[in-house]
């Protein structure tokens, strides 16, 4: 497993975390990677993930829930939400990943942590997402500067 993949899903597991414990503080973040222990080849690609993600969590939510018919961010489950999180933020914010690898990443993180139905759903509202990204319905953003140390590339995944 990659250094990309296993950043992701300690960020997935720290969204999560926090998410349930209803907080997203720079001191329970210390706290999961006192517990956790990322490793330093992951650190800035985690950092990158789990901070971008509370920072623009409103405008991912609101996007999220946009593109999901009849779905409220809260009534999704909370793997299903985290991982949709963290591929939005990248497919908005890291140009520097190609939206194939972020979609693919979080259909195979939701099949690993999820449900059954985890995969299938992550990828139906991704897919959309991601096309109307394409079709300049939402404007993506750029923020590629924060970890330059990661190039993403299909044969990480």
């Amino acid at each position: 497993m990659g250094s990309r993949r296993r950043a992701r899903e300690l960020a997935m597991q720290a969204l999560f975390y926090m998410d349930n414990c209803n907080d997203d503080s720079e001191e329970i973040l210390k706290r999961f990677c006192i517990n956790f222990n990322p490793t330093e080849d992951i650190l800035p690609f985690f950092y990158r993930l789990v901070k971008g993600v509370v920072s623009e969590r409103n405008e991912i939510d609101s996007i999220i829930e946009k593109f999901s018919s009849n779905w409220k961010i809260s009534r999704m489950a909370c793997v299903d939400r985290n991982i949709m999180r963290m591929a939005v933020y990248e497919l908005l914010w890291c140009s520097d990943i190609p939206s194939k690898v972020s979609i693919n990443e979080a259909i195979d993180i939701g099949k690993k942590y999820g449900t059954g139905e985890s995969g299938p759903f992550i990828n139906g509202i991704l897919d959309t997402i991601r096309d109307a990204i394409e079709k300049g319905s939402i404007k993506a953003k750029d923020n590629t500067t924060e970890d330059n140390s990661f190039k993403e590339t299909d044969s990480e995944e």
